[in-house]
């Protein structure tokens, strides 16, 4: 029999429309909505095309949406800084209402500068490139900044030089994130900051005890380990330049009138240290000068042995001179010269190892909470399942005024935790103040072994189990994932069980915010979704008597082949670099990628205990290629080059504004709460949120659900659906 006309036109339309969706997903695909939807208009539509019109009338609406918001956000601001700079008013946003009306900030005051500043950051983020021209141009943002730079100057004066960052430069780099006068500037305040923090005691330590433990000899081996194994030729003589600057900067800190090391946070005089006077301080620096001079210019045949010559020369200057506590002056000296080779090597000194491997393993002996500084308070953010706290009566909200009877009003959250966890078997009693309630009540809790998940649902029941689909209809997965631990592939594989048990269509990756962790785990993560070839080569630096590291998928285990959407940003580095870069890497293209630019890390450190006495060296051993062997670059040194193209690239690009990112934290933290078991019934209702407002709320999200979406529509037409 011979097909009718009817059904050869039908054929070919079928053709047809496959063939137009197919080009309008590619357009999407690369984030050109826009040129998807002209296409897709253009067409005679039919089911495949009418879906895909919907998603890219979705996208139009989701911008417009954004647009909205950033205009209203930038008139607010706008008309705040007119109010400020009543009655000239020479911005001239148009009409805006009380402009005459008392201002609650008043710009002549040295006190409200930052909360001006902030108004006028908010404005320049909100402005597009002419909104931002006539702030840049407009008489009274110059005059604030230019009070910005005065204040810090009356700050540092006094020695507060976190102040000066906190309070100017921080807003200044805010204001114009360009400028690297203000860049730099503000990098080195915050170093003169650590310095100064470094003579203070604290409530978890004193400056003394914050030291123990450093010896100059661990600090040798160290630059010997790394003259062997660093990625590659080691620059001794930066080493060396920037160590004498952290010491000169050491001494400008110390010669501040705000620094009194004698006196901890009780105002007792602890006597650990009598600061040298200003003569002692100028012949020390002047000293470092002297060194300096005497190191050639050329870095040629400025090796190791000279490098060491130099470190010793400052101990034993410091000996004759200035008498600072030698180990504080190890750890600063170390600190800024291994800074110079890049910023993931570090010393780890003996009463740092401890802290370093609970981050690098994610388990600790404590009692199962996260903790926030909330309005500076330290409270419960939340609990985690089948731990002590879960089960003790403590609760998400609940303000922890008191850890064993030592007060937390002015206690970091690096030291609360100290105070927190301890030995398995040990108590730690907790003074907490409900938020419904007047009294405090002390809750004893016994410190047991605390792993901590790193697999996120978009939304935490109230057993404490995760929500994984986030589009019930299309049957769509999210999975976020923190970090990588070595728990993290088992816990990923169980989530992604329980969803393709469900009749799991395709999968949101979540990888934004997450720094990384075991390169194993990384390369675990991909095997997942690849059934074959490389997935990670690390690569040894030239040189070196090495040779690559190639990590390959398996096909035993691969799970289906359905669309993959993963989301990145500037927080997603190392190992989420590895597990972006290689799921959408051009070899594979099984995964695209949402959001922005990653952090650009670009290399692998491995730790070695060979600086002895306890003490560990993390340092970079190999930068990563991806399958396609394309090196993810390092942010720093692109920047050094003036390049923007480190890390790995999106595939989408969804740029989110400050409001934004906090508006999505916000909810992420609502919905991840999880609160005690048998929660009372008059305790603050739980916030938690609906799909569609974690959606509206994170336009990164709902971007790459489309994209997934889209995939599912372009499938559908070519027949190439095949996971189910």
């Amino acid at each position: 029999l011979e097909p009718c006309a009817t059904d050869v036109e039908a054929v070919r339309s079928d053709a047809n429309e496959a063939a137009a969706v197919n080009r309008a997903c590619e357009l999407v695909f690369e984030g050109n909505f826009e040129a998807a939807a002209k296409l897709v208009n253009s067409q005679e539509q039919g089911r495949f095309l009418q879906k895909l019109a919907e998603i890219t009338a979705e996208y139009e609406a989701i911008s417009k949406r954004r647009q909205a918001a950033r205009e209203a956000a930038y008139g607010e601001q706008l008309a705040e800084l007119q109010k400020l700079e009543a009655p000239q008013g020479a911005l001239g946003a148009g009409d805006v209402n009380d402009v005459g009306d008392a201002n609650a900030v008043d710009p002549n005051d040295p006190n409200d500068l930052p909360a001006v500043l902030l108004i006028i950051g908010k404005a320049c983020e909100f402005a597009n490139d002419a909104q931002k021209k006539q702030l840049f141009g407009n008489d009274f943002v110059k005059q604030m900044v230019q009070k910005a730079i005065d204040r810090s100057a009356e700050f540092e004066a006094e020695g507060k030089w976190l102040e000066a960052y906190t309070n100017c430069y921080y807003w200044l780099t805010a204001i114009d994130p360009n400028n690297e006068g203000y860049s730099d500037y503000a990098e080195q305040l915050l170093d003169k900051a650590q310095i100064a923090a470094s003579f203070e005691d604290s409530p978890c330590e004193t400056s003394k005890e914050r030291y123990d433990g450093i010896e100059k000899e661990m600090f040798d081996r160290a630059i010997y380990a790394l003259s062997v194994n660093y990625v590659s030729m080691v620059d001794f003589h930066e080493m060396a330049t920037d160590g004498l600057n952290r010491c000169k900067l050491l001494a400008e800190v110390t010669a501040a009138p705000s620094i009194d090391p004698n006196k901890g946070p009780d105002g007792n005089n602890n006597g650990s240290f009598t600061p040298p006077d200003k003569q002692k301080l100028a012949a020390w620096s002047a000293a470092l000068a002297a060194v300096e001079d005497e190191m050639p210019e050329s870095v040629t045949g400025f090796n190791i042995n000279k490098f060491s010559e130099v470190f010793e020369r400052v101990l034993k200057l410091n000996t004759s001179i200035v008498q600072l506590p030698v180990q504080m002056l190890i750890a600063q000296f170390s600190e800024a010269a291994l800074s110079a080779l890049d910023p993931y090597t570090v010393m780890v000194w003996p009463k740092q190892v401890q802290d370093f491997e609970k981050l690098m393993m994610n388990e600790f002996t404590g009692i199962g909470i996260e903790i926030s500084n909330y309005l500076g308070q330290l409270t419960v953010a939340s609990l985690l399942p089948d731990t002590p706290a879960y089960n003790s009566g403590l609760d998400a909200g609940d303000v922890i005024e008191k850890v064993d009877g030592l007060a937390t009003k002015d206690m970091t959250l690096i030291c609360a935790v100290h105070k927190i966890t301890g030995p398995k078997g040990t108590d730690v009693k907790l003074t907490i103040k409900r938020p419904d309630e007047e009294k405090t009540k002390d809750i004893t809790i016994t410190r047991a072994k605390i792993t901590v998940p790193t697999i996120r649902g978009w939304q935490r029941t109230e057993a404490g189990a995760w929500l994984y689909m986030i589009d019930e209809q299309e049957k769509i997965g999210y999975i976020r994932l923190t970090s990588f631990s070595g728990e993290s592939s088992a816990d990923m594989e169980k989530a992604l069980l329980e969803l393709e048990a469900d009749g799991l269509n395709g999968l949101i990756l979540d990888l934004r915010y997450n720094t990384g962790g075991l390169l194993d785990t990384a390369v675990a993560v991909c095997d997942k979704f690849l059934d074959s070839g490389l997935i990670v080569k690390t690569q040894p630096g030239p040189g070196l008597d090495k040779w690559p590291s190639y990590s390959t998928a398996h096909k035993s285990k691969t799970h289906p082949n359905y669309p993959l959407v993963v989301l990145v940003n500037s927080g997603s580095a190392s190992a989420s670099e590895i597990v972006a870069g290689a799921l959408a890497d051009k070899v594979h293209k099984r995964a695209i990628l949402v959001g922005t630019r990653t952090h650009g890390k670009g290399s692998v450190q491995g730790i070695t205990s060979y600086p002895g006495g306890g003490a560990q060296l993390k340092y970079t051993m190999a930068y990563y290629h991806l399958p396609s062997n394309q090196r993810v670059e390092s942010q720093d040194a692109m920047k050094k080059l003036g390049r923007t193209d480190w890390g790995v690239g999106v595939n989408v690009e969804v740029k989110l504004r400050s409001d934004e990112i906090k508006g999505m934290i916000d909810m992420q933290r609502d919905n991840d709460v999880l609160v005690q078991a048998g929660r009372n019934g008059a305790s603050p209702e739980l916030k938690k949120h609906t799909v569609e407002e974690t959606l509206t709320s994170d336009p990164q999200l709902a971007v790459g659900l489309l994209v997934v979406k889209s995939k599912l529509i372009q499938a559908r037409a070519l027949g190439q659906v095949d996971w189910n």
